[in-house]
């Protein structure tokens, strides 16, 4: 039994932890109401506009012909056995060669990689999955199915169930968070690490400015039930298409923005009944997923960065470096918006070519 000094030395540990904890949760809540005070305040501006416009929005039907074109490949659908989930996913390039898995971000799915899907089928067996909750994925219901550790088990379990022990991993955004947090916690799944427009774990913590701040503004309007899914719904999904389409926001390089089908494709997969509450679940869990203890990343890096990105500074870029205990490059691409791959393709597709060789020597 521990004796009375010990017991008493532990005390102001624990109460430190504790008023730690609350100030946490208090600085969340605070922002979350203060984001949501700013959302609505948009918003009844938006309905004064737009009036009866305002709610009217319509779930598509029929995918776009873009959806099944042949030359993204072949799509499939794999159930994980532990999970009991389907994921649906498009896959390039022959079985027998290495795996190279794309993991996109939000607002997307699968076929933010249709550019990376044409490049690099004639050397790997590419393959972009939609996480869970997205497109033709299975949508568990339940917010604290999308915590941290269910999502890298998919991705984990998703490698082990192509039939492969390891691949290059590609992630964009929250596909750029899992992708960094997976070769971190099982180096022996990937044998490079390739990031976009996404910040290592520790990085993100570390950095903070107000002006970071205010872009991440979203994230806490997101921890709101509900009334994020009704913004992301009002007057036909614009908010959903300004993501891609607006000059602040939206694809920069006039020659790769989004045709008016391109566009659809993104509202088909978004307009289904339910399909905003599994994405907008990843966000509802950020603030409790645990920072990791390991930060180090053993396999070769590259992390690309759109330095027009509205939603992330380049500022996070800075110090990932001391993280990777390998090859380690950084390649900013000038005038590309956080839609980097989108964006900026075949400087993207070059950069991954010239990092995949170099690497390989």
């Amino acid at each position: 039994m521990a004796s009375l000094p010990s017991r008493l030395l532990v005390l102001p540990s624990r109460l430190a932890l504790a008023a730690g904890a609350t100030f946490y949760w208090l600085v969340v809540y605070t922002l979350t109401v203060w984001a949501s005070g700013l959302f609505l305040l948009r918003t009844a501006w938006f309905v004064a506009r737009k009036r009866s416009r305002a709610f009217e929005w319509r779930s598509r039907d029929k995918p776009p012909a873009c959806l099944s074109d042949p030359s993204l490949g072949t799509h499939g659908s794999l159930r994980i056995q532990d999970s009991g989930l389907q994921f649906h996913y498009v896959a390039a390039g022959e079985r027998n060669k290495q795996l190279m898995l794309l993991l996109h971000g939000f607002p997307e799915f699968w076929y933010s990689w249709r550019y990376q899907l044409r490049e690099f089928k004639s050397e790997y067996r590419v393959v972009a999955v939609d996480l869970r909750g997205y497109g033709d994925s299975d949508s568990p219901p339940n917010r604290g199915d999308y915590k941290l550790e269910c999502l890298l088990a998919d991705v984990r379990d998703i490698i082990e169930a192509l039939g492969h022990r390891s691949c290059v991993l590609v992630g964009h955004d929250w596909g750029g968070v899992l992708a960094w947090n997976l070769a971190i916690c099982n180096p022996e799944l990937v044998d490079r690490l390739i990031i976009m427009n996404a910040p290592h774990p520790a990085t993100f913590q570390d950095y903070l400015s107000l002006s970071q701040l205010l872009k991440s503004s979203y994230i806490f309007f997101f921890q709101v039930p509900k009334l994020p899914e009704f913004h992301m719904c009002m007057d036909d999904f614009k908010a959903l298409k300004s993501v891609f389409m607006s000059k602040r926001m939206g694809i920069r390089n006039k020659s790769s923005r989004l045709t008016e089908e391109e566009l659809e494709a993104y509202v088909y997969c978004f307009s289904q009944p339910g399909a905003l509450v599994g994405p907008l679940n990843y966000y509802r869990n950020i603030f409790s997923n645990l920072p990791a203890r390991c930060r180090d990343v053993m396999a070769p890096t590259l992390v690309i960065w759109g330095d027009q990105d509205e939603a992330l500074e380049v500022g996070m870029t800075a110090h990932m470096e001391q993280y990777v205990q390998n090859t380690f490059r950084l390649k900013l691409v000038p005038g590309a918006s956080h839609w980097v791959q989108q964006d900026q393709p075949d400087v993207v597709n070059k950069l991954i070519w010239t990092f995949l060789k170099e690497s390989n020597k």
